[in-house]
């Protein structure tokens, strides 16, 4: 974990850096898919491409987070299954299930945007 030089804790505003990178790739993954069906999502190749970007985005953020102050990290919900997924749509491509991703979308987005801001509202991330 990188410290600041002046006090040894976490330095806020890499932290809050990392979170201002998850609330936008979970504004443009609302953006990219604002009235699309799942169907209208597997049949766009863009789509897809641009969704799962976003969902690395996500998971390398978190991750790099974790590693640089994990009680922040710490503090998303399902942070672990969150890089998971991130490891999946990188390294286990040619077997995603577009099912998954787009279920991922439905039921977590949400939360993890509100979990988000959340913590950017902290006085401590300012």
């Amino acid at each position: 974990m990188r410290t600041c030089a002046a006090s040894g804790c976490p330095c806020m505003a890499e932290t809050r850096q990392y979170l201002l990178d998850l609330q936008e790739a979970c504004r443009k993954l609302s953006a990219f898919t604002k009235g699309c069906t799942f169907q209208d999502y597997k049949s766009d190749d863009m789509m897809r491409s641009a969704v799962e970007r976003q969902f690395e985005i996500i998971g390398e953020g978190l991750n790099q987070m974790l590693r640089h102050d994990p009680t922040v990290a710490g503090q998303i919900t399902n942070w672990k299954k969150i890089i998971g997924f991130r490891n999946r749509l990188v390294h286990g491509y040619a077997t995603i299930d577009d099912a998954v991703v787009w279920g991922v979308l439905e039921e977590n987005l949400e939360r993890l945007r509100l979990e988000v801001e959340h913590l950017l509202i902290d006085p401590g991330m300012r």
